[in-house]
């Protein structure tokens, strides 16, 4: 099962008496297929505080139509949702793959039904010259009801789904004809949501008070982390990297801002970040490792195909594994609790409540600075590549400083984010080829083929040369920065 269908639609609200215009002539259209009229009934499965539908997230199994079974539905942007699906199964027994999907949001509470939705939906399909549907028109008649309370509930609704050949360009044009019809932006953005009365929670934005700006970002970023949660647990490209890019985000936000966020109380939460983000690294740098030698490869004219290289693909496989362990665990949802409470509840300090932009620059240059001494302590030190190592992990922090004040400090915060950056990639490239060439250094005790440890030798070499290469630049690099001009 892969979070593989992007569905990408817009909803309509419709009166009664309205007319589906004619779809003929928008913009591709060849054909437009007979209508066909199908009889829907889902049930829709929530925890009893609804913790799916305060992210938006939809998990229902359906009955009728031509994709019956369960579908889980995760927002993706604007107008669109990740679906999964599995089938029928048993009725009150969501299936063991789309309920791990959900854990972060779940985090051990029990998933029941909360409502039923009766459809009765008209569906046209319109196709290009090449018989390639463009979108799928449903014109939708709902009846609904909430489980534990009286009544039911009834509206209309269109909806335009793109198909494989349709764009935005023609969700677009189908918007302008259904307007024009009197169709009216919905108002909800889901079946589900309009029954219930409640629209996804919104994430925190920052504001006018330093301590806005901090928990602001703190919220966006453990909005990124719960995002990428599910694409992890399905090993899907770059969605471990970018969670663990969000655990650092958090961690070092807590602590290059404890000026404004109270360390005394997030000290526990940043130790818990780091374990977490131990657990992401221990699949992404085996990924990183796979991916980096397989491009080697293809750069010396050497097959992929060799036994070294198999063997990090499979302790990348068993690290996804208890990587999905270590996603079910209770450490882990006590962890992402910590993180919700920090967000609705920040430990602020008194300087919190000062301005914004009175209080970031201080911070954002007080990050720079550590930098600069992690810069110099590189020329004196003993050992080199602990100094080196510092210095990159500096880098990150001046970089993850100002990307959090530039909503506030705009273009200034930009440049600084944007020095660091450079500096922290010279750095990076550098320390990737010594964990290259320590990987190959083992690899190459372990390989028997006489052709496989000439190769070895072979990337051995090319990666010496890049990663020297690599700390050569440092200096110009560091040359060509500036420190912050605020």
């Amino acid at each position: 099962m892969a979070m593989n269908h992007l569905e990408i639609e817009r909803k309509y609200d419709a009166d009664a008496d309205f007319a589906v215009p004619e779809m003929d002539g928008l913009p591709g259209v060849a054909e437009t297929e007979p209508p066909k009229v199908h009889r829907l009934s889902a049930t829709y499965f929530d925890t009893e505080d609804q913790r799916l539908a305060s992210y938006g997230i939809t998990l229902r199994r359906r009955r009728g139509g031509e994709d019956a079974g369960w579908h889980l539905k995760i927002p993706a942007g604007p107008d669109s949702r990740n679906e999964l699906r599995a089938p029928l199964g048993r009725a009150q027994v969501v299936p063991a793959k789309l309920a791990g999907l959900v854990a972060a949001y779940v985090r051990g509470a029990s998933l029941r039904p909360i409502a039923v939705l009766e459809t009765v939906r008209t569906e046209i399909r319109l196709l290009d010259d090449r018989g390639v549907p463009l979108a799928e028109l449903a014109d939708d008649l709902v009846t609904g009801r909430v489980m534990g309370q009286d009544g039911e509930s009834s509206w209309r609704e269109v909806e335009v789904e793109l198909g494989e050949a349709g764009g935005l360009d023609f969700l677009k044009a189908a918007e302008k004809r259904l307007k024009k019809a009197g169709a009216r932006p919905a108002s909800s953005g889901s079946k589900l949501g309009r029954l219930l009365g409640r629209e996804p929670d919104e994430v925190r934005k920052g504001g006018d008070t330093a301590g806005d700006a901090v928990v602001g970002y703190l919220a966006e970023q453990v909005a990124a982390l719960l995002r990428y949660d599910p694409r992890a647990r399905l090993a899907e490209f770059d969605a471990v990297h970018r969670m663990r890019v969000a655990t650092r985000r958090i961690r070092s936000a807590l602590q290059s801002y404890r000026a404004i966020v109270d360390r005394k109380h997030t000290d526990e939460v940043r130790a818990e970040l780091k374990w977490l983000a131990e657990e992401l690294g221990a699949v992404r740098d085996l990924e990183v490792l796979r991916m980096h030698f397989t491009a080697r490869l293809e750069e010396v004219g050497e097959p992929a195909e060799q036994d070294w290289l198999k063997s990090i693909g499979r302790h990348e496989e068993a690290a996804y594994r208890r990587l999905n362990v270590v996603l079910k665990e209770p450490r882990y949802f006590a962890l992402l609790d910590a993180l919700d409470a920090l967000v609705a509840e920040p430990p602020l300090t008194e300087r919190a409540e000062k301005g914004a932009t009175v209080e970031l620059p201080k911070l954002v240059k007080r990050s720079w600075k550590r930098l600069v001494k992690a810069h110099r302590a590189v020329a004196n030190a003993e050992h080199v590549e602990e100094a080196r190592h510092e210095m990159r992990k500096s880098a990150k922090k001046a970089r993850y400083a100002a990307e959090l004040a530039v909503p506030v400090l705009g273009q200034a915060a930009k440049d600084v984010a944007k020095n660091a950056k450079r500096v922290q990639e010279v750095l990076g490239d550098y320390q990737d080829g010594v964990i290259a060439m320590d990987h190959l250094r083992d690899a190459a005790t372990r390989v028997t083929e006489r052709s496989e440890a000439f190769t070895i030798g072979v990337l051995y070499g090319v990666e010496r040369c890049e990663a020297l290469r690599s700390i050569s630049k440092l200096e110009a690099t560091w040359e060509e920065t500036s420190p912050p001009s605020f």
